[in-house]
């Protein structure tokens, strides 16, 4: 017997756990930050110290930026559990960097290094970085970068981009004959080809796409990756290793290589291909990028000595088809995994993809100054340029009045396996105004709290409204955001805006705050029970939650508690099911620390109050019958 007693015990207990926990994430998922920390921590007093409620704490905590409180919990959590989400970690490092804790942080940040196996993509980076890393995730500079899909893509490869007189050169797999497939992703072989592409008013608009203009340039086998000097002259591009007779060349395991080749403008055709003498009939040799002055040519390769599966070189380019001997670009640049598709703009920056720096996913596209400082580091471009999937095959012109520039990517949504995007960037910034009023009344609400939360539910910034009731934002573009009205004896309302690229936009929100009290009662929405079930569900202690912040709000008010039924079931039931559903109430309030003597009576008065026509006998809708279902509380004492 006593067993069985303990086990019930034990089941009401965790039952207790569930509840609060189920709580308190309702209240965090309407941004409701301090009453959810209030019920988390009540939650871990009840023993649920579990990797949900800890971090949800942190999370509290590092919304409402208070690092000293969040820094605790978050160091609970990444302690007492070996597998914590990164964004946790990132949260927690961020915040013991916040505190000047940076000995600590740097722990963190090699233990991260260690749990997801990156050590190699951090080996060039300080604790700083990994706040940088955390900002790719973020983007919240003002700049708006627009991506469009371009419309020559296909439904196979298409990618590499490179614009020479206002022609678009680029690789694709929608060749016109498609009988012979590349064994790997049985698409066609690559062909390079060209697309006139002009812009129209800030648009693009593009003519339709044919195989490049060359005599022997495109082949039976891969063609791709071009750079053009600027003369317009010299036309390089990568393509398979292929002998006199136009077949595939394989090395003695049975590979076939990459190689660069040259091609000479002869009037307005391609033609007169050569070899490169520094390719390899054993290692590829790739993805050819032109210095901005022309005088280097550098290239990706797999080639013997290199620091990884791909490593990214540089020649000068000499007189008689001629040039220097292969020159690695150090560790700076090449990591322990892959680095290809660099690419130099007019003002030397030096762009390339890796997936062996610190990244968002798979290929990353990177920047360097590199060119122009050897000691440099790679900055990761972020959002929206890189994604979880590979991205790759940087072109920008830095001259470009309107910061275009062009990138390859297979993340989802393209119209392919690999497609070409577009993108332009400028600075934009808005505005989000509002007055907060009563919505009963319209009246202003001075002292009204208004919060300005991110996507990401962090509260960045907060304003107390004044007589005129307003509140003013500053916001960046093409951002959600969430604005929150709170003011104690109401209820918070929430507006979600999602911003425009708009520069110099003004949002307007205003916020329509419901009271509480109203006349002699604190008015909540409807407390709703399970049938025949008298105990409190999670619905119901959310709206309670109101009354003790009431309570609390006036420390002398005195209420009564009175539950009502509808006419169905009998006179005597109803006034019994009532009576226990208006102390189930009383019972939670107190349990939140009311004082027991704060409220009169908790009284049910069954089916003896209707509020309309149904009695017994008489037939109602549902929602007839639910107005009369009820809990009051009535204020006997203000302060």
């Amino acid at each position: 017997m006593k067993i069985k007693f303990l086990i019930l015990i034990l089941a009401f207990s965790t039952s207790s756990m569930f509840a609060q926990k189920k709580l308190a994430d309702k209240f965090f998922d309407n941004y409701a930050y301090v009453k959810a920390s209030e019920l988390y921590e009540k939650a871990i007093e009840n023993g649920d110290d579990s990797q949900h409620v800890l971090t949800r704490l942190g999370d509290c905590y590092y919304n409402n930026s208070n690092s000293e409180k969040a820094v605790v919990w978050y160091s609970k959590a990444v302690n007492k559990y070996d597998k914590i989400p990164a964004e946790y970690l990132f949260k927690y490092i961020q915040t013991l960097k916040s505190l000047g804790n940076y000995t600590e942080a740097d722990i963190w940040m090699k233990k991260f290094n260690d749990i997801h196996n990156q050590d190699s993509k951090t080996k060039n980076y300080d604790t700083s970085s990994f706040t940088k890393y955390s900002e790719l995730l973020s983007n919240d500079d003002k700049t708006v970068i627009k991506i469009v899909n371009l419309p020559i893509n296909s439904n196979l490869s298409d990618f590499g981009s490179y614009i020479h007189n206002n022609q678009l050169f680029f690789a694709s797999s929608k060749g016109t004959d498609e009988t012979e497939k590349y064994a790997w992703n049985k698409e066609p072989f690559l062909d390079l080809f060209q697309v006139s592409v002009e812009d129209k008013e800030g648009e693009l608009e593009f003519g339709v796409p044919n195989f490049i203009n060359a005599s022997k340039v495109n082949t039976d086998y891969h063609e791709a990756t071009v750079a053009i000097s600027n003369d317009g002259q010299t036309l390089y591009f990568t393509r398979d290793n292929v002998t006199r007779k136009n077949k595939l060349d394989y090395d003695n395991k049975g590979t076939t290589h990459l190689k660069i080749y040259k091609a000479t403008r002869i009037e307005d055709s391609w033609s007169d291909i050569k070899e490169l003498p520094f390719n390899d009939e054993v290692y590829s040799t790739g993805h050819p990028a032109l210095s901005s002055d022309n005088k280097k040519l550098y290239f990706v390769s797999d080639r013997e000595g290199g620091f990884g599966q791909t490593d990214i070189y540089e020649v000068d380019i000499l007189e008689n088809n001629k040039f220097s001997k292969p020159k690695n670009l150090g560790n700076k640049i090449n990591t322990a995994g892959r680095e290809m598709f660099p690419f130099v703009s007019k003002d030397s920056t030096f762009y390339f993809s890796s997936d062996g720096h610190l990244n968002l996913g798979l290929l990353d596209i990177f920047k360097s100054n590199i060119i122009k400082d050897q000691a440099a580091e790679p900055e990761n471009l972020g959002a929206p340029y890189n994604s979880g999937y590979d991205d790759f095959a940087f072109y920008a012109d830095s001259n470009d009045v309107n910061n275009r520039g062009y990138f390859s990517s297979n993340r989802p949504g393209g119209q392919g396996n690999d497609d070409i995007y577009s993108f332009t960037s400028y600075e934009c910034s808005q505005k989000i105004t509002g007055i907060v009023r009563d919505s009963d009344t319209n009246e202003i609400l001075e002292n009204a709290v208004v919060k300005l939360i991110n996507e990401t539910g962090k509260v960045i910034n907060e304003v107390t409204t004044s007589s005129d009731g307003a509140y003013t934002f500053d916001a960046d573009c093409n951002k959600t955001y969430v604005v929150l009205g709170t003011k104690p004896d109401y209820k918070d309302e929430k507006k979600e805006l999602v911003l425009g690229n708009k520069n110099n936009e003004i949002t307007n929100a205003d916020l329509y705050l419901e009271p509480l009290i109203k006349g002699n009662q604190i008015v909540i929405n409807p407390i709703f029970f399970d049938f025949d079930k008298w105990n409190i569900r999670t619905d119901a202690e959310y709206e309670l939650e109101k009354v003790i912040d009431v309570l609390r709000a006036h420390p002398g008010m005195i209420i009564k508690v009175e539950s009502h039924t509808d006419s169905r079931g009998s006179n005597r039931y109803n006034m019994k099911l009532s009576d226990r559903r208006a102390k189930s109430s009383t019972e939670y309030i107190t349990s939140r620390g009311i004082d027991n003597n704060r409220i009169e009576s908790s009284i049910g008065y069954g089916e003896n109050q209707l509020l309309n026509k149904c009695v017994d006998g008489v037939k109602c809708t549902p929602d007839e019958h639910q107005l009369n279902r009820r809990t009051q509380f009535i204020i006997i004492k203000m302060d």
